[in-house]
C-alpha cells in the first residue's frame, strides 16, 4: 500500500510504529493554513488501512508541537477565517473538524509526543490521541476564549474526558497556559522528559504497544472508545462477542504459549 501523500510533514516507519512529524516550524506548525490537516487525516486513514502498523506517533519539528490556528489570518479574516457565517461553518466541518473525526476513528493506538507549545487546536490535537508524552519545553493551553472564539475543533469534548469537567472548565474558561510540570500533575501528560528523550520515550511506549497481538490491539482500542458512550449491559454483550472472536485467533494461542514458555510472542495478525 502506497504511503500517504504529505505536503507539510514527514513520515517514517519503525517496524509496526509510524511517526508523523509536522514540518512547518516557520509558522509554529499551525494547522489552518499549512496542509497539516490533510496530512494528519490521510495518515490516520493510511494506518487504518494497513495491518502492518499498530501505533501512530504525532510530533512536531522545531520549537512547537502546534500553535493551532493562524492568528494573523483571524485578524485579517483571511484564509480559513474568511467568508460569511455559512462559509465559515462549512470550512470548519470540511477542514479542521476532519482531524477529530479521523483520530476518533483511528483503529491504531495514537501517541502525541509534545515537543513544545501545544496551543488552542494544537492542545486539542494532543488530547485527541490516546497517550501524551511531553518534553520539558511543552506548554499547553486551551486558549480559544482569549481570542473571543470557542474550541471549534471539539476541544471541549476531549478535554473534559481527560481531566474531568471542573478542571476542563477552568482551563477552557480562563484560557491560561500550563507548563509541562503542571500538565503532568493534572494528568494531561503521561510523562515529561528532556527534549532529547522525547521521541525515544514515545517510541519505547509505542513499541511496547506494537508488540502485542495486532488484531486484539485494534479491537481493544475500539472497545476503549465504545466504553465512553455505551451503557454497561450493552458493552458487556459486545465484550462477550469480541472475546469469542479473539480467543479463536492463532495469536491468542501464541500469546498463551509464549507466557507459559517465558518467551516473547511472535504475532502475525491471524
Amino acid at each position: 500500500m502506497n504511503r500517504p501523500h504529505l505536503s507539510a510533514s514527514s513520515f517514517d516507519v519503525h517496524g509496526k510504529v509510524a511517526v508523523l512529524t509536522f514540518r512547518r516550524d516557520d509558522v509554529r506548525n499551525e494547522l489552518t493554513g499549512t496542509g497539516l490537516i490533510g496530512d494528519i487525516v490521510d495518515t490516520v486513514k493510511w494506518c487504518n488501512g494497513t495491518r502492518d502498523i499498530s501505533v501512530l506517533v504525532l510530533t512536531g519539528a522545531g520549537s512547537a508541537f502546534s500553535a493551532g490556528g493562524n492568528v494573523k489570518d483571524m485578524r485579517d479574516r483571511a484564509g480559513a477565517f474568511a467568508g460569511s457565517p455559512a462559509e465559515l461553518e462549512s470550512r470548519y466541518r470540511r477542514g479542521i473538524q476532519q482531524i477529530p473525526l479521523a483520530l476518533h476513528a483511528a483503529e491504531i493506538a495514537t501517541i502525541a509526543a509534545v515537543n513544545g507549545p501545544a496551543i488552542g487546536a494544537g492542545l486539542d490535537l494532543a488530547c485527541m490521541c490516546d497517550i501524551r508524552i511531553g518534553s520539558t519545553h511543552a506548554l499547553l493551553g486551551e486558549t480559544f476564549i482569549n481570542l473571543g472564539i470557542i474550541p471549534g475543533d471539539g476541544g471541549a469534548w476531549f478535554l473534559q474526558r481527560i481531566l474531568g469537567y471542573q478542571r476542563a472548565a477552568e482551563l477552557t474558561l480562563t484560557g491560561r497556559l500550563v507548563k509541562a510540570g503542571e500538565a503532568l500533575e493534572l494528568g494531561l501528560l503521561l510523562e515529561v522528559v528532556e527534549p532529547n528523550e522525547l521521541l525515544p520515550t514515545a517510541l519505547r511506549i509505542a513499541e511496547m504497544i506494537a508488540s502485542k497481538p495486532p488484531i486484539t490491539l485494534r479491537l481493544t482500542k475500539r472497545l476503549l472508545k465504545l466504553a465512553q458512550r455505551q451503557e454497561l449491559p450493552d458493552f458487556l454483550d459486545l465484550c462477550a462477542a469480541v472475546q469469542s472472536v479473539v480467543q479463536q485467533t492463532d495469536d491468542h494461542l501464541e500469546a498463551v504459549n509464549a507466557l507459559l514458555e517465558k518467551r516473547q510472542g511472535r504475532f502475525d495478525g491471524h
